[in-house]
C-alpha cells in the first residue's frame, strides 16, 4: 500500500511541476503585458514552486530519518558530506578574488563580485571532482580484473 501511495504522490508532484513549468513560460513570455492573466499565472507559479520546494524538503527529511534509523553509520557519512560541502564553500570563497565581474558595468558590490567568483570556483571544483570520480570508477574495475 505504501508503494502505491508513494507512486501516486510522485505522479501528483510531477504533474504539479509540469503545470508550474507551463506557468513559468507564461510568466517569461508575457513580461511586457501586465494583464490579469499574467498576475494569476505569476502567483500560481509562486505557490506551486513554494509547494514543490516544501514537498522536496519534507520528503528529503523523511528519507534521511528512515536511513538514519535503518543504516548504521549513515549519520556519520551524512555529517562528513555536509562538512566536506562547507569546506568546499569556504575554500572557494577564500580563493575568490572579487574582481571576476565588472562592478561598474553590472552595478554590483565588491562582495557580490566575490560571491560570484566563489560560485564559479566551486563549480570548477565540483566538475573536476566529478570527472576524477568517473575516471576512478572506470579504472578501478579494470585494475581489479588483472589481479
Amino acid at each position: 500500500m505504501k508503494e502505491k501511495t508513494d507512486k501516486i504522490l510522485t505522479l501528483a508532484l510531477l504533474g504539479l511541476a509540469i503545470i508550474a513549468t507551463v506557468f513559468a513560460f507564461v510568466f517569461a513570455l508575457n513580461t511586457v503585458n501586465n494583464s490579469g492573466m499574467f498576475d494569476i499565472a505569476f502567483w500560481l507559479l509562486v505557490i506551486m514552486v513554494g509547494f514543490s520546494l516544501l514537498a522536496i524538503v519534507v520528503f528529503l527529511c523523511k528519507k534521511l530519518l528512515e536511513r538514519f534509523k535503518t543504516e548504521k553509520g549513515y549519520l556519520t557519512k551524512f555529517l562528513l558530506l555536509i562538512a566536506l560541502i562547507v569546506v568546499l564553500l569556504v575554500v572557494s570563497f577564500v580563493l575568490a578574488k572579487g574582481g571576476d565581474v565588472d562592478i561598474v558595468k553590472y552595478g554590483i558590490t565588491e562582495g557580490a563580485s566575490k560571491l560570484i567568483g566563489a560560485a564559479c570556483i566551486l563549480v570548477y571544483i565540483i566538475v573536476i571532482g566529478a570527472a576524477l570520480s568517473i575516471l576512478v570508477t572506470e579504472v578501478m574495475p579494470k585494475s581489479n580484473k588483472k589481479k
